[in-house]
């Protein structure tokens, strides 16, 4: 079943469209199903703005077999332009309210959390989850380490991957750590503050973001089921006493 960002999203571009996947959603999700009636009312609004009448004579258009006598004339034009002046400016507020509310509704759109964008990264590099215990090289986990301005102590157990990734427009360490369960992936998100310590669970990876006061935060996850969440918490523990930060 799709997620809310993807409804919203799909309601948007189509606001009639009326899938199965986004009927079962509706169906199931209180607060999407009250976006669509916000978003339905608003569709109303908009047509309704679209079919103020305009009259022959705010077009500056002759009525067949009307002749207008010269005294009445003036005073014909007058109303016929002060009713002219007041559907355009009826049809600009419905602009401008409809601009408000496309803003409001597109705001309303979930966005991408930061577990989600870990996760979506984790596709690109799936050589890194190999199971070894060849450590990579010294001077290939300088290099990554050097260039992503931290340091990493003694005692973080056996790096076998180490790489510089761009994550949400900036270089960071993607590192894997073996363990007793298996190949755990830490990446230091140097300039992504968390507000809190944030477990997930999703698309086969399990993990935890840990907020590093003055210094962002750490992703650590693993594939599958192959560590528990409390193992993934002593790795991540582990990762964060052998990082030296730069200041």
């Amino acid at each position: 079943m799709i997620d809310c960002a993807a409804y919203r999203r799909a309601l948007l571009a189509e606001p009639q469209a009326d899938g199965v996947e986004l009927r079962q959603h509706r169906d199931s999700c209180a607060e999407c199903a009250g976006y669509s009636e916000q978003l339905a009312r608003f569709e109303a609004r908009l047509a309704r703005a679209m079919r103020l009448p305009v009259d022959a004579g705010a077009a500056g258009l002759e009525v067949p077999g009307e002749r207008v006598r010269a005294p009445l004339r003036s005073v014909r034009l007058a109303s016929v332009r002060t009713r002219r002046r007041s559907r355009w400016f009826a049809v600009a507020a419905s602009v401008i309210v409809a601009a408000v509310v496309v803003g409001g509704l597109w705001l309303a759109v979930p966005r991408a959390s930061l577990a989600d964008d870990v996760v979506a990264h984790m596709a690109g590099e799936p050589q890194a989850w190999t199971r070894t215990n060849v450590p990579v090289p010294p001077d290939r986990l300088a290099a990554v380490l050097r260039e992503t301005g931290i340091r990493l102590l003694p005692g973080v157990g056996t790096v076998s991957y180490a790489n510089i990734c761009t994550f949400r427009g900036r270089l960071v360490p993607h590192l894997v750590v073996q363990t007793d369960s298996g190949p755990v992936t830490v990446m230091v998100l140097s300039h992504e503050s968390a507000a809190r310590r944030q477990r997930f669970d999703e698309q086969g990876y399990r993990g935890v973001i840990v907020p590093v006061p003055g210094h962002g935060s750490v992703a650590v996850l693993s594939k599958g089921a192959t560590a528990s969440p409390d193992r993934i918490d002593r790795v991540a523990a582990q990762v964060l006493a052998a990082v030296e930060w730069r200041s």
